[in-house]
């Protein structure tokens, strides 16, 4: 007889918050309260409720090829104890350093600029033939489902999104890399005529890189997106391909790939170049090890601006842990 010992972080498909009342704006400002108003002003609603205008919310290109793949069927076996973080918030709330500097907030104006058709990906290295391949034909070769995974950023806020997209594993198996091979490489755009903070080489390294190890990558967990909410993906949050990995800290999480290499020597992202004592390499969730700046032991979650204790690995760990075997707390972050 099988008996299935459900994780910790799984949830049965009939709890999972029906996305016609998570995306409910009204319901949204609500659930806040003006107890929560302070610390609820970065986000677009927010703004729109204590007089600050309406928001533009940038959503996927309406004449985005693939619009007609989403929505897809959700995979029941990933789902999470929180409500999906209403689509306006995540829209008008990001990382996304090309577009945006400093802090999290709304880039999605700045990030229209950026073309994403046509749009192509490299892959090299370690294989046994390097090819690129256009994103719209990368599609047409693998199957697509919806994830909903929770997203810890690194400056102690989280939201929970519903992904669509395909297993990373499944780019590694067609990639064919070699023996040799132990890490991927990832890498996005560089074009200063799109992006203004790219003109100026002295701010940060650019591109944007980062890398995982080929046994994470593997994982079941690793994710490559291409939509959300059961569209494409808009621009500021990393269209039209970007990373999720939802174990690890926001930052390991690379929008708008254009290359992934297959490499034996370690890769050095873009945030552990700048400050490998605040930004490195395993960045995994883990609220014993403290940011130099701040503590990881809690977290916003954005929408609500409920302060929560954070969990280790997000509350991955079950799945995850088994990687890291033997590490200690200060690697699990660094």
């Amino acid at each position: 007889m099988l008996i299935k010992r459900k994780r910790g972080w799984e949830l049965p498909e009939s709890q999972v918050t029906p996305e016609a009342i998570v995306l409910d704006r009204r319901r949204v400002l609500a659930a806040g309260g003006a107890a929560a108003a302070g610390g609820l002003l970065a986000s677009g609603p927010a703004r729109a409720l204590f007089g600050f205008g309406e928001p533009t919310i940038y959503g996927p290109d309406e004449n985005d090829p693939s619009a007609g793949l989403y929505p897809v069927p959700r995979n029941a076996r990933y789902t999470v104890d929180r409500d999906i973080t209403a689509m306006e918030n995540n829209f008008t709330y990001n990382n996304f350093y090309e577009f945006r500097l400093g802090s999290a907030g709304d880039c999605g104006a700045q990030a229209q600029a950026l073309p994403v058709r046509p749009w192509e990906i490299a892959v090299d290295g370690l294989v046994e033939q390097p090819f690129t391949i256009d994103i719209d034909t990368l599609l047409s070769r693998v199957s697509l489902e919806e994830r909903v995974y929770r997203h810890r950023c690194v400056e102690a806020w989280s939201m929970t999104i519903a992904w669509s997209g395909f297993p990373l594993a499944d780019f590694v198996a067609m990639a064919r890399p070699l023996s040799g091979a132990k890490y991927l490489r990832f890498e996005t755009f560089l074009d200063k005529d799109v992006s203004p903070n790219q003109r100026a080489a002295f701010l940060y390294p650019w591109p944007y890189v980062e890398g995982v190890t080929i046994a994470e990558a593997a994982n079941e967990l690793a994710f490559l997106c291409t939509g959300c909410y059961g569209a494409p993906l808009p621009k500021q949050m990393g269209s039209p391909i970007r990373l999720h990995l939802p174990w690890k800290y926001g930052f390991k999480s690379i929008k708008s790939i254009v290359r992934v290499s297959f490499t034996e020597e370690r890769p050095v992202g873009l945030w552990e170049n700048l400050q490998p004592r605040e930004y490195g390499f395993w960045a995994n969730v883990n609220p014993e090890v403290a940011h130099p700046r701040w503590s990881q032991a809690t977290e916003r979650v954005l929408g609500t601006n409920d302060r929560v204790p954070t969990q280790l690995f997000n509350g991955y760990g079950e799945y995850v842990a088994g990687m890291y075997a033997g590490m200690d707390n200060e690697r699990l972050f660094m």
